[in-house]
């Protein structure tokens, strides 16, 4: 590899690795995704002229949405809503405003350093590889295989990402040394293996396979990779004992099928609730309306709560109540879709609220202050009512029974 030297005394005290294997140079920078240094050094690095090839850690999903400033002003909330992606976008929405709260305390966007890679390929004119797994396909493995406890503490954790505390540069530089952060990374597995394993190990395996997979048929020879640091060490392992490349991905893609139980649980328990109130009815008329009472007031009023906190019209909060008994024994409607299309019809947001979107969202109360998130949140709460309701109204028609 040309400048060689050069490029060496930029890696100084950086976490790299420079791999020769089968013709072609691998230079792999291990990163901040939040630091300065790491901008500067991507782009010192790229400005030696030594490389061909420049790989990111980045899949075609997050590549678009980094590229694109306009990905939330183009949002189809109506569509999103349909399609049950609320969920999904609420987690992008903590995690992308998460990074903007570190980005303002350090000065440097989130992902900069991706983006100077991104740049300084296409004034190079460079091959420019993204090499990281689809972000849901690694979001889905990783729930799938986590415990429901595991799951129920993760989404009480998001409450982390609107932490006032500040980090300071020194401490994101800290975080690039090998030892801090496979120790970091370990304490993690700990708490839980199946998460560390889908988005740290698995990840690790597959931008290692993607990187073979590129370099088997091309004409690319010194490749400049880009990755965090804390995928450097499984990710250099991985290439140098010549993962199997193809198989590796193949494998990788494939999203685990969910518990068959979970699946028809919602059919069984309104089947149950139904039995129920047949029994009920059987036994007495005013049993069965007993019955069927405590079914749509514990159903209704407590997913009118769950709207009522998100700050719903009220007439999202009429019909989260009066939804949620009927969605409840229909599985394939959920009383927050309901009230979100209700609460998008009467407060549908403004051009001005999908651009304040992330500014918004990097503040607890920035969430039932722009209409957009407002929606997310009816959604969502009203889904949790409703659920808490078919669960103790549920008990109760089955205590009435015994």
């Amino acid at each position: 590899m040309q400048n060689n030297t050069e490029i060496q005394a930029i890696l100084e005290n950086q976490p790299h690795k420079i791999i020769s294997q089968d013709g072609k140079n691998f230079v792999i920078l291990g990163t901040a995704h939040v630091s300065q240094t790491s901008v500067d050094k991507v782009n010192e690095l790229l400005d030696t002229n030594a490389f061909d090839t420049v790989a990111i850690e980045l899949d075609e999903m997050r590549f678009e949405a980094m590229t694109n400033p306009d990905k939330y002003k183009n949002m189809d909330l109506l569509k999103i809503i349909k399609n049950k992606q609320t969920s999904m976008i609420a987690v992008n929405l903590a995690l992308s405003a998460y990074q903007n709260r570190l980005a303002k305390q350090l000065g440097v966007e989130p992902g900069a350093e991706m983006k100077a890679a991104i740049k300084q390929a296409d004034d190079k004119n460079l091959t420019l590889w993204k090499i990281d797994r689809n972000i849901r396909t690694t979001m889905k493995r990783a729930w799938r295989s986590m415990k429901f406890l595991d799951k129920f503490g993760l989404m009480f954790s998001f409450g982390g990402f609107f932490e006032k505390e500040d980090i300071t540069a020194e401490e994101i530089e800290k975080l690039k040394t090998g030892d801090v952060l496979e120790s970091t990374f370990s304490d993690f597995a700990d708490e839980s293996q199946p998460l560390y394993k889908s988005l740290i190990h698995e990840r690790d395996d597959y931008m290692a396979a993607r990187l073979l997979q590129e370099t088997k048929d091309t004409q690319s020879e010194n490749i400049l990779v880009v990755i965090g640091a804390g995928h450097l060490k499984g990710m250099c392992e991985s290439i140098e004992n010549k993962i199997e490349a193809d198989k590796t991905v193949e494998d990788l893609d494939i999203i685990p099928p969910g518990a068959k139980w979970v699946k028809f649980l919602p059919w069984i328990i309104t089947a149950v609730i139904i039995a129920g109130f047949t029994i009920g009815f059987s036994r007495s008329p005013d049993l069965g309306w007993d019955l069927i009472k405590t079914w749509v007031l514990f159903n209704g009023v407590l997913a009118a709560v769950g709207a009522a906190v998100a700050r719903a019209h009220i007439v999202t909060i009429v019909t989260a109540f009066l939804a949620a008994p009927l969605t409840s024994l229909n599985p394939a409607v959920a009383a927050g879709m309901v009230a979100a299309l209700v609460e998008t019809y009467f407060r549908k947001p403004k051009v001005g609220d999908f651009e304040d979107l992330q500014t918004d969202a990097s503040e607890l109360k920035g969430w039932w202050r722009n209409p957009v998130t407002r929606i997310l949140l009816v959604f969502i709460l009203t889904n949790v009512g409703s659920a808490v309701g078919t669960w103790v109204s549920g008990f109760k028609i089955a205590a009435a029974l015994v």
